[in-house]
């Protein structure tokens, strides 16, 4: 790959503000260190915000269980200041809030003019995946700025990113996936690779394909792949590779990123192909369940 030759003025901190939710889960503590970390390698400041969920029937039996959550939630605040302070050297400001804590999460990045939104992949009542209704894929659906999604801290992933993939389809939420994609990959003097996934239409519509028929999704998907050259080439400057697969979307974003050894993908908020809800039953929802880096999605 070709050395990048950018515009200086990408090389400038590209979150300034970076809120991240925490709580006791073993996600949440690998999304502070992922932010921590890029806080460290790239400037930035960070706000923890910890949500007490206020559920009226439960401390309505218990009332007491609400002012000893609160408690703990202070404790882990005060805990989690002192460690990132000790081992990242990072002085962090903590907000400890009554309330649903994704709608928390989105009015406190809106007020505090975040940047980004780091969080791990389940947030309370023990969800163990992402799923519509989850603290996660709340903040996704409604966040006004980037989410970062992160399942599991390790070495590998130390808040910089040196291989990213961004799938593709001419979208454009996946172009916006693009030009932040770009961006963090100037930041980082990043390998980029942009991923098109040809559609199984005959699962779809029943049709068989032809020879034919195959040559013309061939050539569409080079088309859509040409959009991605001139938005790299034009706007920023930066060499891309490029790669088409067939398939389901989901299931081949996550092989290419096992194959590639990528350490972030940059997705749009909105499914693929001009999928236009977000999250649930869409290939964001399912990559970022199951993909093996932390995932980026662009808004």
């Amino acid at each position: 790959m070709k050395p990048l030759e950018t515009d200086p003025d990408l090389k400038k901190t590209m979150y300034e503000t970076i809120l991240v939710g925490i709580d006791s889960s073993l996600p949440s503590t690998a999304a502070l260190i992922e932010a921590s970390n890029w806080a460290n390698k790239h400037g930035g400041k960070l706000i923890l915000v910890h949500a007490v969920y206020f559920d009226t029937e439960e401390f309505g039996i218990a009332p007491e269980q609400l002012d000893k959550r609160l408690k703990v939630g202070e404790n882990m605040c005060v805990r989690t200041k002192r460690m990132l302070n000790s081992e990242f050297r990072l002085d962090a400001q903590s907000l400890l809030c009554e309330g649903e804590p994704a709608t928390l999460i989105v009015e406190i990045a809106q007020e505090n003019k975040a940047d980004l939104v780091v969080l791990g992949t389940h947030g309370r009542r023990g969800l163990n995946r992402l799923l519509m209704g989850s603290v996660t894929s709340q903040v996704i659906l409604n966040s006004p700025v980037d989410v970062l999604v992160v399942k599991k801290a390790g070495s590998e992933h130390p808040g910089e990113y040196k291989s990213i993939l961004v799938p593709f389809d001419s979208s454009a939420s996946s172009q916006k996936a693009l030009d932040h994609a770009m961006h963090l990959a100037a930041i980082n003097n990043a390998k980029l690779t942009v991923l098109y996934v040809i559609p199984r239409y005959e699962e779809m519509i029943g049709f068989f394909k032809t020879e034919s028929i195959e040559k013309n999704l061939r050539q569409e998907a080079e088309k859509i792949l040409d959009k991605a050259r001139m938005l790299s080439a034009n706007e920023r400057g930066i060499s891309i590779e490029t790669e088409i697969r067939e398939g389901h979307a989901a299931e081949k974003i996550m092989n290419i990123a096992n194959q590639m050894n990528n350490d972030l993908i940059v997705m749009g908020s909105h499914g693929y192909r001009g999928v236009n809800k977000a999250i649930i039953g869409s290939t964001a929802e399912r990559v970022i369940i199951y993909a093996p880096c932390p995932v980026l999605v662009a808004r």
